[in-house]
């Protein structure tokens, strides 16, 4: 892989650094810089996170490699959930806050850690009551809500793999994810609540049930409040949840997992247009996400931890559920959008329960400065610590907006890579070591080997990321298609992972990544990342938010076309078009110059927040719109394109 070395000179001229405030650092769960230098031992170091759970029989090796396929801690016996829940009660754990819940209504709820036991117990033994056994998988289709948690650590007790699918998949796309599972149990609730109004997930799961023959029983949590969406029960097939509830004890024992049994499935996106179905599996999973969220995220035993993903999402299941509880963390879990019932709602709830170490997209972030600063100091965020950062590549701008207004200039920020499919994060700063560089996630935590890589496998500066060495959450394999693991992510070379993106070093050796090398254009026989012109976009004072598409062009093989979100609702015009292509073209080169922008009030994307490219793609190429099923407002996506075809037209 090759980029214009000039695009890639101008997107990484970045100079500012910030080191750990001292203060940080003298307390941070990792201090010492030499924790990369004890990790060049890599089997001894995941071996020491490991010692750090509770086996019921300690494992015979740490790790057999025979690529692709890894098998760490083999002969260890465990369960996550004991992990989770069981192991934190003989002691001040106890009686600690687990999970702080807030829905979008404003309704609240928590859980200690003897309370989460009752009730993934209970939750556990409906399960075994419906006839779910170790090794039968789950699917799981639900809001935000306690439950949610319960469900996936309720399978993880009695060894069900689970499948979680975001709540906001249609209804095909659900019943793909259960027949590719073969699923014979599917949780969902009666709705749930998204910008003031309710989600029909029933309704949902009944239509993709229909095209389900494998599934015996509907499992239904009742959210409550969703009179416009009464849940219509299936005589036989479906079950309120509280009413099995009523008549099962909460003592359920943990099944003794083998370190290599399923945890989980989780599908995510191909190019083939079939998800592929993720296969994590028990031992090395909990130790990587458990010693990532313990130094990462830098936990005490007094810091009350968010994480803004979905559960439906790898971040919910990693650093919402699994790694944080491991931690004997307490957790905030919130139901609703960010900008519900105002734009202030997340800092809100930061201020409301004293969150103190924060984690969420660039998205997000940059929809933060684009509604503006007062929402922000309106609310008093005294009481954050750290910042985190995860999804994608946050740009520079964005990263300094998050650590002036968000972080007051005195929260560490981690800027952190990472996949479904590596299970756990991969390339970090740790903020009591790191001296960070807006806009770079710095280097492979410890433990990790990356490099970069041309076609022929060889080391360069500017090239594909590649991991060239296994690691403990690392995928097993894709569900039911293990040729399709081995073309997808391990056939450009041998025994070495290839996950999709390209990166590049600067002079210190820090890994900036440039995002999918599938979204990399080819412009003139130049390639260009879209990354780099999306950066050069947003570092212009009038830009909030940016995502750059190819185009065909009939000279040049490929032309840039951008959609640009402005600050604070400024409208845009011509004259502020020719001004930003000539802002890109100064800041990366004439090659780079977009050849159309579109000014839109906003994006389409996900209800994770993440902007769906995809769809502008199909919009600058004039075909058809693809998929729409996953957007959180698809009347967004519609509107651009029938402005952009005027505006072409």
């Amino acid at each position: 892989m090759t980029h214009d070395r000039a695009a890639l000179d101008a997107l990484l001229t970045e100079k500012r650094r910030f080191a750990p405030p001292a203060e940080f650092a003298a307390a941070a769960v990792v201090s010492d810089p030499s924790v990369y230098e004890r990790a060049e031992d890599f089997e001894a170091f995941w071996a020491g996170w490991a010692g750090e759970l509770d086996w019921f029989e300690e494992w015979d090796t740490v790790l057999e490699w025979n690529p692709p396929h890894a098998r760490w801690f083999d002969g260890g016996k465990l369960n996550v959930c004991h992990n989770c829940v069981d192991r934190h009660l003989d002691g001040p754990r106890r009686d600690r806050t687990a999970l702080l819940w807030e829905g979008e209504p404003g309704d609240r709820r928590s859980f200690t850690y003897a309370e989460l036991s009752r009730e993934v117990g209970r939750f556990a033994n409906v399960l075994r009551s419906l006839g779910v056994r170790k090794g039968d998988r789950v699917a799981i289709y639900l809001p935000m809500i306690p439950e949610a948690a319960f469900a996936m650590l309720a399978c993880a007790r009695i060894g069900a793999p689970h499948s979680v699918v975001f709540g906001g998949f249609s209804p095909d796309s659900l019943a793909d994810r259960i027949n590719d599972a073969e699923a014979g149990v599917l949780i969902t609730a009666d709705g749930g609540w998204r910008r003031g109004t309710t989600v029909p997930l029933k309704a949902n799961a009944d239509r993709a049930v229909a095209r389900c023959p494998g599934i015996e029983h509907v499992l239904v949590v009742a959210r409550g409040g969703l009179k416009d969406h009464p849940a219509d029960m299936v005589d036989g097939r479906d079950h309120w949840y509280h009413e099995l509830a009523a008549g099962v004890d909460d003592d359920c024992p943990a099944e003794v997992m083998d370190a290599e049994d399923i945890l989980y499935i989780l599908y995510t996106s191909g190019t083939t247009g079939k998800p592929k179905g993720v296969v994590h599996t028990t031992g090395g999973y909990l130790t990587q996400v458990h010693a990532t969220t313990r130094t990462v995220f830098d936990l005490k035993d007094d810091d009350i931890y968010w994480c803004t993903a979905d559960v439906g999402w790898v971040t919910g299941h990693s650093y919402v559920v699994y790694g944080p509880l491991a931690a004997g963390a307490t957790v905030v879990m919130y139901e609703g959008a960010p900008d519900w019932p105002d734009r202030g709602r997340f800092w809100k709830i930061c201020e409301d329960y004293g969150v103190t170490v924060f984690y969420t997209a660039p998205t997000a972030i940059r929809a933060f400065m684009q509604w503006g600063e007062e929402w922000v100091t309106r609310h008093d965020l005294t009481s954050l610590r750290l910042l985190g950062t995860v999804g994608e590549p946050i740009n520079p701008e964005a990263w300094m907006w998050y650590h002036r207004v968000i972080g007051g200039e005195r929260c560490p920020i981690v800027d952190t890579w990472w996949q479904t499919e590596t299970g756990g994060i991969m390339i970090t700063p740790l903020p009591g070591v790191t001296q960070t560089r807006p806009g770079s996630a710095c280097r492979p935590f410890p433990g990790i080997e990356a490099r970069l890589l041309n076609d022929a496998g060889e080391e360069v500066d500017a090239g594909y990321l590649a991991v060239t060495r296994p690691w403990p959450s690392m995928l097993r394999t894709i569900w039911g298609d293990d040729q399709r693991y081995r073309d997808t992510y391990w056939s450009r070379w041998d025994g070495v992972y290839f996950p999709g993106d390209g990166a590049k070093y600067d002079e210190d050796g820090y890994l900036w990544i440039l995002g999918r090398v599938d979204d990399v254009l080819n412009v003139a026989g130049h390639r260009i990342g879209t990354m780099e012109v999306e950066s050069a976009l947003v570092e212009h004072a009038a830009v909030a938010e940016a995502a750059v598409v190819g185009k065909t062009h009939a000279v040049k093989g490929q032309a840039i076309a951008a959609f640009v979100t402005l600050m604070g609702g400024r409208e845009g015009d011509e004259d502020l078009a020719a001004e930003l292509k000539k802002h890109v073209a100064g800041a990366i080169g004439p090659i780079a110059r977009p050849e159309a922008i579109l000014f839109a009030a906003d994006l389409p994307k996900t209800r994770s927040g993440k902007i769906m490219r995809r769809l502008l793609g199909d919009i600058a190429a004039g075909r058809a719109l693809g998929d729409t099923t996953t957007l959180a407002d698809p009347a967004v996506v519609q509107s651009l394109k029938e402005r952009y075809e005027a505006k072409e037209g």
